[in-house]
């Protein structure tokens, strides 16, 4: 029986440790959403990178061990046409599937993004507005060590969003653009010779996401306030916290 027992502990130890994190996706939003997620770096995806979500659901997905990087984010107002090719108002993949199969999501979305045990075994998260913004959504550690706090962009800021930036799927606001989004500009997207956090600073349209969201970064070098880090924690993405 010990020599049973020990087997068993053995076998729940290697289970345990073969992913370094279980990322949660839950929707508290009054509509379906369609979570999607990428993986960095040319790594093999996730085991999903697509899917529905329904109100006040949720579903789990396991982040191999070893250095991960990667995003999380909702697609929305999505459907099939006749054809059956799937399209989404925000956050639209490109690949005219449920599954993202590698495809970025096209903004406006708010991103979630990953760094999974970096330096000496340390995770760090985010909400980002620099693709824009389509759902309020927050990231929580569920345990792990360290400073472990939650990151948030609670507010609904399509209800503000200025009418150059809007992005509408017939009368309803659905989405709200950046200016590097809406213009592709190097003073915006801190690229070119704007590559740099000394020639890149806050303009008065990333000033706005960050009057909103200062938690979630607003523009490419906003990382002050807007970077968070955990050891060992599981986490749980809220759409619509």
């Amino acid at each position: 029986m010990k020599t049973v027992l020990v087997s068993l502990a053995l076998a729940f130890f290697f289970v345990a440790g073969a992913n370094a994190a279980t990322i949660t996706m839950k929707n508290n939003c009054p509509r379906p959403i369609w979570p999607a997620t990428l993986t960095a770096d040319q790594k093999p995806q996730l085991s999903t990178t697509g899917f529905e979500l329904k109100p006040g659901a949720t579903r789990s997905v396991d982040i191999p061990k070893g250095l991960w990087k990667g995003r999380f984010w909702a697609r929305t107002r999505c459907s099939a046409d006749p054809s059956g090719k799937f399209t989404c108002a925000t956050g639209d993949c490109g690949t005219g599937k449920v599954e993202c199969n590698g495809g970025t999501g096209k903004p406006p979305a708010t991103l979630i993004e990953f760094t999974i045990e970096d330096r000496e075994g340390k995770d760090y998260y985010d909400v980002s507005n620099v693709d824009g913004f389509n759902v309020a959504a927050s990231v929580a550690p569920q345990g792990g060590r360290g400073d472990c706090k939650q990151s948030s962009c609670p507010v609904n800021i399509n209800a503000v969003c200025p009418a150059q930036f809007q992005v509408k799927s017939g009368n309803d606001v659905v989405g709200c653009l950046s200016a590097c989004a809406k213009f592709n500009e190097d003073k915006y997207c801190c690229k070119g010779a704007n590559d740099k956090p000394e020639t890149c600073p806050p303009t008065e349209f990333s000033k706005f996401f960050e009057e909103k969201c200062p938690e979630a970064y607003s523009y490419a070098y906003d990382d002050k306030n807007s970077t968070f880090t955990c050891f060992g924690a599981n986490y749980l993405i809220t759409f619509c916290p």
